[in-house]
């Protein structure tokens, strides 16, 4: 037995918590935030849509994909050592994407800070659950949400006054200087590991990121490839193939990483449902409208990133008015389902945004969807860790956030893939009525135009050809995210109507009427009152 004090054993929590919640301040900034700095990238490295793409899609895709190995080894090693080891890897990776001039070098530096982010998210999460317990438990996971939710909502503001004062390079930097800044708390951390784990599930991880991996390549790849083609079909039916063999090897394990049991428990389920509908809206927004703001509407980067304050401001001030509201009394299943269609709403009402709109008309848009973001941040993680039995905990931590980090990664990858069909539809429908631009390429113009590259594309003509086939250009990105917009209000409103329900009580049944007793003899009746 230990004879350290128990403070000592579990660490210093608090300073853990601070050091847990900066960790995860800084991982979805880093993917919101460098979306912002994409335009300043492609403008300095010369490079194309598809590898500019991977510059996020890499880090995310990674991050995803690696959640429940993360967790695995974490178990096995040791939680604090697999967080210093991930924190250590996001800087060494934020470094080197710092420096490089190679665009092939900063795609691969973005994958290995995913794996990093995975064993940082993982790891922290894990240590939380068991450093603190009971209602200090649902605290510490709800503030760790609610940190998550200020990184995604800070990431554009922050990176855009990096990008506009120092360059693209600077949100690299930052990064990194947050990850030393972490790494000086590590030595106050608890250490533990869990007795049951003795290896790693290989079969579990192996067919889990390679599912995920292939369905990703296969949404990234289908806009340019063709949706259709032999290649995009057979990495949709690998990725389907894979992911049923990760069940099957999931339900074989006796210390399962990812408990297939809580896929029962609805109010989980339901719970877990609502960061995932919230990707497709508010998460790809972060990612897509920056690049819109800049090059269809000519924003500067301060301009947009001003505007984009509209969008996250809510998330850092709504969470604080939920809590005191669901404290006084107010339903946790209203406020997660009014969320949604607070979503939808927004949603439909920015479908008004064009490159000719004023900010005073997309304000109201996109304060209502950073509202619907901010009813949830903090208050969906407690909720699910505590819709569990105690002892699932960690595993219910690990899940969810393993679906929430592969729904971003999801959502972004299908809006992007739904944003370069429809601008490259609309550009080759209109590219016979602007004389001279018959010849042109649909599909390599609506690349530089989502890549932000509008001004570019458009200099390829002159005169009055040039003007009608700039319109064209901003008409078509303009139409192709009107598009994305109606998909994400058809998503927020179906799991809207879809975590209602699954997050309504079960109405109390009556006991079950008692037979009427017959009439006791004399001698019988005391015993018979004493029973009941």
């Amino acid at each position: 037995m230990s004879t350290a004090r128990p403070d000592t054993a579990r660490g210093n929590p608090t300073l853990t918590l601070a050091a847990v919640c900066l960790a995860v301040l800084v991982l979805p900034a880093s993917l919101t935030g460098t979306s912002v700095a994409l335009p300043d990238i492609s403008a300095t490295l010369d490079v194309g849509l598809a590898p500019l793409q991977w510059v996020v899609n890499a880090y995310n895709l990674a991050f995803a994909c690696f959640m429940l190995g993360c967790g695995s080894l974490a178990d096995i090693l040791g939680r604090r050592r697999m967080f210093a080891a991930g924190t250590v890897l996001f800087a060494l990776s934020s470094l080197a994407s710092t420096v490089t001039s190679s665009i092939v070098v900063l795609d691969v530096s973005r994958a290995l800070a995913g794996l990093g982010a995975a064993a940082v998210m993982t790891a922290g999460a894990a240590m939380l659950a068991t450093t603190f317990e009971g209602a200090a438990q649902a605290r510490a996971f709800a503030i760790l949400g609610s940190s998550a939710g200020a990184g995604l909502a800070l990431g554009p503001s922050t990176a855009g006054a990096l990008v506009n004062a120092f360059g693209w390079r600077a949100v690299f930097l930052s990064h990194l200087v947050v990850a030393v800044i972490v790494l000086f708390a590590v030595p106050a951390m608890p250490e533990s590991k869990n007795p049951a784990a003795t290896k790693v599930d290989w079969a579990g991880t192996t067919t889990f990121t390679l599912s995920l991996f292939c369905l990703m390549f296969a949404i990234v790849r289908g806009p340019q490839r063709g949706w259709t083609s032999a290649v995009t079909l057979l990495l949709f039916a690998a990725a389907a193939v894979l992911m049923a063999l990760f069940a099957v090897a999931e339900q074989r394990q006796r210390q399962p990483m990812f408990q297939l049991s809580l896929l029962g428990q609805g109010r989980f389920m339901a719970v877990s449902l609502i960061p995932v509908a919230l990707s497709f809206s508010f998460v790809c927004l972060l990612v897509l409208l920056p690049t819109y703001f800049t090059s269809a509407a000519g924003m500067s980067i301060n301009a947009s990133g001003a505007t984009m304050m509209l969008l996250t401001l809510p998330v850092l001030v709504a969470p604080i008015v939920v809590s005191k509201l669901v404290k006084n009394g107010l339903s946790t299943r209203l406020v997660l389902t009014l969320s949604l269609v607070v979503a939808a709403v927004g949603a439909g009402w920015l479908t008004l945004i064009s490159p000719d709109v004023s900010v005073a008309a997309l304000a109201a848009p996109l304060l209502l969807l950073g509202v619907s973001m901010g009813m949830t941040a903090g208050l969906v993680d407690g909720v699910a860790i505590t819709s569990v039995e105690p002892a699932q905990a960690g595993a219910a931590a690990g899940m969810f956030n393993t679906m929430r980090l592969a729904g971003e990664a999801f959502a972004i990858a299908v809006m992007s893939a739904v944003l370069l069909n429809s601008t490259r539809s609309h550009i080759a429908d209109g590219l016979p009525g602007v004389p001279g631009a018959r010849s042109a390429d649909a599909g390599a113009l609506a690349d530089r135009v989502i890549s932000g590259d509008l001004a570019g594309a458009a200099e390829a003509f002159a005169g009055s050809a040039g003007s009608g086939f700039r319109s064209l250009l901003t008409g078509s990105y303009t139409d192709g995210l009107h598009l994305v917009l109606w998909v994400v209000v058809a998503i927020c409103a179906a799991s809207a109507v879809l975590v209602g329900v699954m997050l309504r009580e079960p109405a109390p049944q009556a006991p079950p009427a008692e037979p009427a007793p017959a009439e006791p003899a004399p001698a019988e009746a005391a015993p018979a009152k004493a029973a009941l």
